[in-house]
């Protein structure tokens, strides 16, 4: 016996509401099958498969009518994760990952991030695809308030994302780990991960200390492990002082220190390198281990 599903279940499922159920239905024919006027609606799994490819389709930016069309024809099951999508242009990719991220919609989520980095790379992905749709969200949330849920939904996705791309270093090229670390009460540090994603692409192994370190924290792993080069990230000013690099222990071989993210004043900062975005930082990081 299969089982089916109510209209409120489906919704859930899907992240759509129960009235755009309704509509598609009524507007398309995507309804439940072998529905009798007068009762409940039930969904049998092949419905539920149908709905998932019509709801994919529109995250992607497919007019409804085609996408209904296209559901319509669709027979058997679908997984979320094997539903192939291609994108004309990158900006396409940024509006159906910003709407499903929005939607919820884990699973359209990480298929599309994972597929593009791992077609693209950790650096394209981050600077074409990531950070515009992180910008988007977080313009929605300064503008109306709104939306603090899907940012926290989406960080911790791409946390998951990169440090399982981390994880799959083989043969590190650097004998002593690079370091990097979120200075002062700095909570924001999404790009380290993606920095240690992107060296791990390169074989650079890296000690990932991530947000709020301590500065003795960063001088007794310095002192235990003479790193090649130290990042340091700092996304608001007030975390960005100058004895967070100023104040590092001396050791030999001397490692280079690369500060990253807005908060640090450029003037402060004339002793030391200053990446302006993930790929210089990896350059830097890539010179200091002598790639």
């Amino acid at each position: 016996m299969e089982e089916l599903l109510t209209v409120a279940a489906v919704a859930r499922r899907l992240g759509i509401a129960p009235a755009t159920l309704r509509t598609w239905d009524r507007r398309y024919g995507l309804g439940p099958t072998n529905h009798e006027e007068g009762n409940h609606r039930k969904y049998h799994p092949h419905d539920v498969a149908r709905l998932m490819v019509m709801r994919r389709l529109i995250a992607s930016g497919v007019s409804a009518s085609d996408a209904a069309d296209q559901a319509l024809e669709h027979k058997g099951q679908v997984s979320l994760r094997s539903t192939e999508l291609k994108f004309v242009d990158r900006s396409d990719l940024v509006s159906a990952i910003h709407r499903s991220a929005v939607a919820l919609d884990r699973d359209f989520v990480v298929s599309s991030l994972t597929k593009d980095i791992k077609k693209n790379g950790v650096i394209r992905s981050w600077q074409e695809v990531i950070v515009p749709v992180l910008t988007s969200i977080g313009h929605t949330w300064a503008t109306s308030g709104n939306g603090i849920e899907v940012e926290h939904f989406l960080s911790e996705i791409l946390q998951s994302i990169m440090r399982e791309r981390t994880a799959k270093i083989t043969t590190p090229v650097n004998p002593h780990p690079v370091l990097l670390a979120a200075v002062g009460e700095e909570l924001h540090c999404l790009a380290l991960h993606a920095l240690a994603a992107a060296l791990a692409e390169k074989n650079i192994e890296s000690y990932f200390l991530g947000s709020r370190t301590p500065h003795e924290a960063i001088c007794a792993v310095i002192k235990r492990t003479a790193p090649p080069a130290i990042f340091l990230w700092a996304q608001l000013p007030v975390n960005a002082k100058p004895k967070f690099f100023n104040e590092l222990p001396n050791v030999r071989p001397a490692p280079r220190v690369v500060l990253g993210g807005p908060g640090w004043n450029p003037k402060e900062c004339t002793k030391v390198a200053v990446a302006q975005d993930l790929s210089s930082a990896c350059l830097e990081i890539e010179r200091a281990v002598g790639l």
